[in-house]
């Protein structure tokens, strides 16, 4: 049998998906299992997005569009861009892509050369790594301490740079910690890409899902995109599309058009029925998104609360996104440990902070994307389960 090539071998996909599996084959089995793994959303898409999609196929809407993405979309997210961001980035400068992972791939493809550093938080998004990885790119990790809140530290970041260095990617809110960078945090990050002239990627997935009033902050300000900055967002989370792959991401114009031949090569383009349910999304009542964020901010303070009464295992705040990460370091046991012991004893499914990083050890992401009466379950399933544990 031919050997397969090198990139196939340095290809990892996601380990979320992999538990999903083994649950998913538990649940044939009859055991009821809650979800606590995977950040999927529990709310159908708003009914009004769908409709607009609805709309467009019966228009005809089925068709290849412009590779860059349509144009009164793109336009929707310059406005929307000006709004939350404080700059309004030229039409050159966006690109409409197939869900927000795949900008990530096609900005460190653009960027980075093999052999070359990519600056990654740890624990960090999992599809960080596997594209470095697939890339042939080396990761240089900043540790996230949960004594800082789980914020990337500027002054660990900039201890990390080499003159390999290419690319820094920050992620506020972030997964999986729930973590936000401050104002202060996301300036110092931009002068230290700046005085070291390398990009600056910002995945803004969830942006819109920050708490306490606390305020959102891009590095896109600084250089309005057009020099070093690159920013990526979707509507998966916000707006429960985690099955339509949208996302769109904002840079400098000569990497943009680089993206696009990449996305070009590999899609040739976003559905434009798809981009209508954007444009609804961005444009349209955002009533069911309010609903959505007012109940995940009650499932914050609920799962929270109930994780600090149980023994050995403690969570701080976090304060953005829908993930919570548990410190069990006091049971004794790996990460993998509990996460195996929790899903067999109490049928509850969570993922393992190293799933994350060499960082994540100790600790388990939670998804608070099972309703309150499920968290609840969960809350008093995980409490008999650890007490059965010899801690001595």
């Amino acid at each position: 049998m031919k050997k397969l090539s090198e990139i196939s071998k340095r290809t990892d996909g996601q380990p979320m998906f992999k538990l999903l599996e083994k649950v998913k084959n538990l649940e044939q089995q009859g055991k009821n299992i809650i979800h606590f793994e995977i950040g999927d959303p529990d709310f159908d898409t708003p009914e009004n997005i769908s409709n607009a999609a609805i709309d467009a196929i019966k228009h005809g809407d089925t068709h290849y569009s412009n590779s860059f993405g349509l144009t009164e979309f793109r336009q929707k997210i310059c406005e929307t861009t000006e709004k939350s961001r404080g700059f309004k980035p030229d039409l050159e400068q966006i690109l409409v892509t197939p869900g927000a992972n795949i900008a990530i791939f096609y900005a460190t493809s653009c960027l980075v050369d093999p052999g070359e550093e990519v600056i990654v938080p740890d624990p960090g998004f999992p599809t960080y790594f596997s594209i470095i990885k697939m890339c042939n790119v080396v990761p240089v990790r900043v540790p996230l301490l949960e004594s800082n809140g789980f914020r990337m530290n500027p002054d660990d970041i900039e201890k990390c740079i080499t003159e390999k260095t290419r690319l820094i990617i920050i992620n506020s809110p972030q997964n999986p910690t729930g973590s936000v960078m401050t104002e202060e945090e996301i300036k110092m990050t931009y002068e230290i890409a700046e005085k070291h002239d390398v990009f600056l990627y910002s995945d803004e997935i969830y942006a819109r899902m920050i708490y306490d009033n606390a305020k959102f902050s891009s590095p896109g300000i600084f250089d309005k995109c057009k020099e070093r900055t690159i920013i990526s967002n979707g509507f998966s989370k916000a707006f429960a599309m985690t099955g339509w792959r949208l996302g769109a991401v904002i840079g400098p114009s000569n990497v943009i058009e680089k993206m696009r031949l990449l996305l070009e090569t590999t899609s040739s383009c976003v559905s434009p029925f798809i981009q209508a349910a954007g444009i609804e999304a961005i444009d349209g009542n955002q009533t069911s998104q309010k609903i959505m964020y007012d109940e995940y901010l009650k499932r914050r303070e609920l799962i929270v609360n109930g994780l600090n009464s149980i023994d050995k295992i403690s969570c701080i705040m976090p304060g953005g996104a829908f993930y919570v990460f548990l410190n069990i370091k006091k049971t004794g046991m790996t990460s993998n440990q509990f996460c195996e012991f929790i899903l067999d004893d109490a049928g509850v499914a969570m993922l393992p902070g190293t799933s994350f990083g060499q960082f994540g050890e100790g600790f388990v992401r939670i998804c608070y994307t099972a309703n309150q009466t499920q968290i609840n379950d969960a809350i008093k399933r995980m409490k008999k389960s650890i007490s059965k544990l010899n801690f001595e």
